[in-house]
């Protein structure tokens, strides 16, 4: 059974479309109007052998705050949606990625319970055509969307761009370890009997 969602969900700030396979190829087709973003959601699609295709409409005239904040709240319902029952995924993921002189150490957990951490700090104001603060609420509103742990920590700081890169390619390295099957677990990974 793949698991996958589509999402729709439109207000007067944008408008979104977004299909998610988490059992993909990684294949990507993505418009956000933010061009870094959608730099990022590719990163994010081949490392994590995710399809994902996305189309929003935002109110870039104001600037790019809603368009990524809100395309993570769609992304985030996607995961959580394509997760389905979470019977017999590993739960837990963890990845530390270099990217050139950075290097992060992403973890994840799919517990149901949101909860975001960071300590990334960049140190320009922008990362080509993007907020470097909104990879911050990218995140936190993946995190809270999908109900996971998310902790990132950089171990190793650097160029803006390389900091961004490292933090969506070992998200999504986490998450499909997250995400894959162990045949020794019948049902799901907690004492709860439910995640």
């Amino acid at each position: 059974m793949t698991r996958e969602a589509s999402i729709e969900r439109n207000t007067k700030e944008t408008e979104i479309k977004l299909k998610l396979n988490l059992d993909g190829t990684g294949y990507s087709d993505i418009i956000t109007g933010v061009g870094f973003f959608d730099h990022m959601l590719d990163g994010f699609t081949r490392h994590g052998l995710f399809d994902l295709c996305v189309r929003v409409h935002g109110d870039l005239n104001v600037d790019d705050h809603h368009t990524i904040e809100d395309t993570g709240i769609v992304l985030g319902t996607a995961i959580r949606e394509a997760a389905g029952d979470k019977k017999g995924i590993r739960r837990f993921g963890s990845c530390i990625l270099p990217m050139d002189e950075v290097l992060v150490l992403c973890a994840a957990d799919l517990s149901g319970r949101p909860y975001y951490s960071s300590d990334a700090v960049f140190s320009s104001e922008r990362i080509g055509d993007m907020s470097a603060e909104m990879v911050k609420e990218f995140f936190y509103a993946v995190s809270y969307s999908a109900g996971m742990n998310l902790h990132f920590k950089v171990l190793t700081n650097g160029n803006s761009h390389h900091l961004a890169e490292a933090m969506f390619k070992s998200f999504a390295k986490a998450l499909d370890q997250a995400f894959s099957y162990d045949p020794r677990i019948k049902d799901v990974l907690s004492t709860k009997g439910s995640l």
